[in-house]
């Protein structure tokens, strides 16, 4: 076998290669490992954030009470609470995310609250203090929490769109000429030129924006749309 015919098999095992990796089970099987392990790093994140908060809430709640007295004891269970129902919130949030489904307005209030409260209980004693190094360490873990409780709803929200996408038309690279319609129709750009040629009378304007208008597409098909017609109409 000469250099020639090894390169030429190379390429042609490359190529097989790659249409298995750009398969769109294939791709969209990675972007749910990657799924995975930004809901376990976040989760994580978000529990040891609370747990190093409870001493602190429980000091509070607490104040000068007998260690072991009844006050004290049941100061530990002041954090558990406000914990538990920030984190049903947030495993809720997990699957509403996943399926595009929007929560009302008491889910989000019932999480800030949650969070303002475990922020306000770590903090008060070292503000009314005036300790400023102690303010600091005691907001960063409930504003890590917050902000991962926040950014974790949105991360999980757009990896479900990658995985839309990567199921729907084959993976990051998009195809100018398909444009995916839903999750299961496609529709060609034939046809959006159709679209489009149906919806164009004497003296309207072809313009992508009008495009886009009366047939649907993306922005990046528009322009080229807009260039067809056009040239169909001048012909």
């Amino acid at each position: 076998m000469n250099r020639a015919q090894e390169l030429a098999r190379s390429a042609a095992e490359a190529a097989e290669v790659r249409a298995h990796l750009a398969h769109p089970d294939v791709v969209a099987l990675g972007i749910e490992r990657v799924r995975r392990q930004v809901d376990w790093m976040c989760w994580s994140g978000i529990v040891l954030g609370l747990a190093f908060t409870m001493t602190n809430v429980q000091q509070f709640a607490a104040g000068s009470a007998a260690a072991w007295s009844l006050r004290w004891m049941a100061a530990w269970v002041l954090d558990p609470t406000v914990s538990l129902v920030l984190l049903a919130i947030l495993r809720a949030e997990q699957v509403t995310a996943r399926y595009r489904v929007a929560t009302g307005v008491w889910v989000r209030r019932a999480k800030w609250f949650t969070l303002a409260a475990t922020y306000v209980m770590n903090t008060w004693e070292s503000f009314v203090a005036r300790d400023v190094a102690a303010v600091v360490l005691h907001s960063v873990p409930p504003l890590v929490v917050f902000a991962a409780a926040e950014a974790i709803t949105d991360l999980r929200d757009k990896l479900t769109e990658a995985v839309i996408a990567a199921s729907t038309v084959g993976g990051p690279v998009v195809n100018a000429e398909v444009h995916e319609v839903g999750a299961r129709s496609r529709k060609l750009f034939a046809d959006y030129l159709a679209d489009a040629r149906a919806a164009w009378s004497p003296g309207v304007e072809v313009t992508p924006a009008w495009v886009r208008e009366v047939s649907g597409c993306s922005r990046g098909l528009s322009s080229r749309l807009a260039r067809a017609l056009a040239d169909e109409v001048r012909a």
